[in-house]
């Protein structure tokens, strides 16, 4: 068996080696490709929402229509110098004070904590080619493949080896499908994507001196911000991995200034720099930014940490400087659902949704505070609607879930359950629950699966008890099968 997969493994890995070969935009040399270039779009089409909403960061789109128009002209100018320019793209303001910008094919995104911080337009127009260059020259794709052939290299040694406080869980989030984002690029991939960067902007005018200078500021406000939430910036962890995405060591400075330096005439325009128009035109960003920093983001890390009333304080203050911040409602909403006042609670939320008709996490709130009231069939709609708006909201899912499930419509929670105990599989009780749902559609060898998973996991509890007296109860049945 196990020779006869391995054999099945080496034909396949052959075949795509002769046929899934492509040429890459920028080099021109043939390399291993497993993505068409519509699957790379429908990629990033659905990775999208989840990315702007999931992950570090999160919080959906920042929305300023004239400062997005001013930043998606210098994109579109970038873009029609690039490789891929039969590409559609769109770009957006990620609400989040992380530091950081991403590109996926078809959306390239800076956060607002980093539009914040970089001093001229030609700062951001090089950091944007920089990530459109990892999309010019098939850097996600490449991921893909990999990933691909890892999960085919795990599929064949497969074969040959034959209680919970809702409120806590809903203002977290997380998402699946998303890691690619996270995944760090290679030397080589970050070296190709700053010298695409530096030629996209000198192609506009910009001048490449800026290049360093975006790399210089983006170190200076992520060790700025990480000594804000309490890290040191020598310290490693998962947030120090997510920006070593973008490497910005005094070695990594000379090796920019080395291709700056090798690039030919120049044909700068204005001052190269643009930078009195780009500290005009981010003028109210930089101050709801700061609001943001002094005060919600404090307030989000006092609500996870249990210190509501420090968080309800911080957050009101917040409210004071500014009424127009969907997101600064939704906190204060979840502070009221942790106190169970769900008449004020139910009012800021739809304040929330007021003033952002798509602010998905004032969504999952109302859906939350619906499932503590046992108006089920009413939350059930909110929480379909959040989903809709960020697709792999877990917390979403899994109170939806046991929504379903408290209306014994056991087929519908499965799904939703499901996908939770993929994030969650430490969960207390979820296998157990998905036991219980399994059983009672009379899909026994599944519920049997579950039970079993739930004794690995919290055998102790009400939850192992029951899944303990199940399993001897069915472990008849499963046996004939």
């Amino acid at each position: 068996m196990r020779n006869s997969a391995m054999r099945i493994f080496a034909l396949l890995l052959c075949s795509v080696m002769l046929i899934s070969c492509a040429v890459n935009p920028v080099t021109g040399k043939k390399e291993l490709m497993l993505i068409s270039e519509s699957q790379e779009m429908e990629f990033g089409k659905e990775l999208y929402p989840n990315a702007l909403w999931g992950d570090i960061g999160g919080g959906g789109e920042y929305k300023d229509d004239r400062l997005r128009a001013y930043l998606n002209g210098v994109v579109t100018k970038l873009h029609h110098v690039s490789h891929r320019q039969q590409l559609p793209v769109e770009f957006a303001i990620q609400n989040s004070s992380v530091p950081n910008a991403w590109a996926i094919p078809g959306y390239v995104v800076m956060t607002r904590g980093l539009v914040a911080a970089l001093d001229s337009e030609a700062e951001f127009a090089f950091v944007m080619g920089h990530e459109m260059g990892h999309v010019s020259a098939r850097h996600s794709a490449q991921h893909m493949t990999y990933g691909m052939l890892q999960q085919v290299g795990l599929g064949m040694a497969g074969i040959a080896l034959s209680g919970e406080d809702y409120a806590d869980l809903a203002l977290g989030v997380g998402s699946l499908g998303s890691s690619l984002l996270l995944l760090k690029y290679s030397r080589d991939d970050e070296l190709e994507a700053d010298r695409l960067g530096i030629l996209y902007m000198t192609k506009n005018g910009y001048d490449p001196q800026n290049a360093i200078r975006a790399h210089r500021n983006l170190e200076n406000v992520s060790r700025e911000y990480m000594k804000q939430i309490g890290k040191d910036p020598v310290e490693s962890g998962f947030f120090e991995d997510l920006l070593s995405t973008h490497p910005r060591t005094s070695v990594r400075i000379d090796e920019i200034q080395n291709m700056i330096n090798s690039v030919g005439p120049i044909a700068i325009s204005g001052d190269g720099t643009f930078r009195e128009r780009y500290q005009n035109m981010k003028t109210d960003l930089e101050a709801k930014n700061k609001l943001y920093l002094k005060y919600y983001d404090p307030a989000v890390r006092a609500f996870h940490s249990d210190k509501i009333a420090e968080a309800d304080s911080l957050i009101i203050a917040a409210l004071r400087e500014d009424q127009n911040q969907p997101a600064f409602y939704t906190l204060k909403g979840f502070v009221l659902l942790k106190r169970k006042d769900y008449s004020e609670a139910e009012r800021y939320f739809k304040t929330a949704v007021n003033i952002q008709s798509d602010y998905e996490p004032a969504y999952r709130g109302l859906g939350v505070l619906k499932y503590d009231q046992k108006a089920y069939p009413e939350g059930i709609t909110y929480l379909k609607k959040g989903i809709s708006i960020f697709p792999q909201d877990i917390g979403a899912h899994y109170i939806l879930g046991m929504s379903y499930y408290q209306m014994k419509d056991f087929r519908s929670a499965i799904p939703h359950l499901d996908l939770f105990s993929q994030v969650q599989t430490k969960h207390p009780e979820i296998h157990g629950r998905l036991g219980i749902c399994y059983e009672n559609i009379r899909n026994i060898n599944a519920a049997y699966d579950e039970y079993m998973m739930q004794l690995q996991v919290a055998p102790d509890n009400s939850m192992g008890k029951h899944a303990a007296q199940r399993i001897n109860a069915l472990r008849s049945s499963v046996e004939k099968n």
